[in-house]
């Protein structure tokens, strides 16, 4: 009688955590409601509508937090709006799901050099060439990107103070 109350107590724990996890999917089943925001996000980069494609994967997100595919896409459209902190952050994101995807350490590699960073750049070279045995398409055009080096910096135009002209006064004729 008494150990009823604990084995109660157990028992009931017991059941609770078997029903989680039978309950629980697995990583690699995206909701097929995400799957499809993201081809529709892709649609509309296609006809640069980036707006309607960052909507499109936010929902993405929002349906399955575990759509690597929406943050790659998302940090693409950061890049094609010259946003490469942004970018950067969104394949983080992605890599926190998978660390050794190629495709999210090539991008970020990519934004980095875009927002001048080449020294964390050619860090994620170097883990993409211990992940690919052979040369890859990724590690060409990051190996690329860093060899070509930062763009140049937009400047912004400045204002320029109109010089004042000095007008010589009107000569007037003497009549004397």
């Amino acid at each position: 009688m008494r150990f009823a109350a604990p084995a109660l107590g157990l028992a009931l724990a017991f059941a609770t955590v078997s029903s989680v996890s039978l309950s629980r999917k697995p990583d690699t089943q995206i909701n097929p409601r995400s799957v499809a925001l993201v081809a529709q996000a892709n649609t509309d980069i296609a006809a640069s509508r980036l707006d309607a494609a960052i909507d499109a994967l936010e929902s993405a997100l929002a349906v399955d937090p575990r759509n690597r595919q929406a943050y790659l896409t998302l940090a693409q459209v950061a890049r094609k709006q010259q946003l490469p902190g942004k970018a950067v952050r969104f394949y983080r994101e992605a890599l926190l799901l998978d660390p050794n995807d190629v495709n999210a350490l090539s991008g970020q590699g990519e934004a980095y050099v875009q927002k001048g960073a080449l020294a964390k750049a050619r860090e994620n070279l170097t883990r993409i060439q211990k992940l690919c045995v052979t040369s890859c398409v990724q590690q060409v055009n990051l190996a690329a990107s860093i060899e070509k080096g930062a763009p140049a910096p937009v400047v912004a135009a400045q204002a320029v103070q109109p010089k004042p002209s000095v007008t010589p006064a009107p000569v007037v004729p003497n009549d004397e």
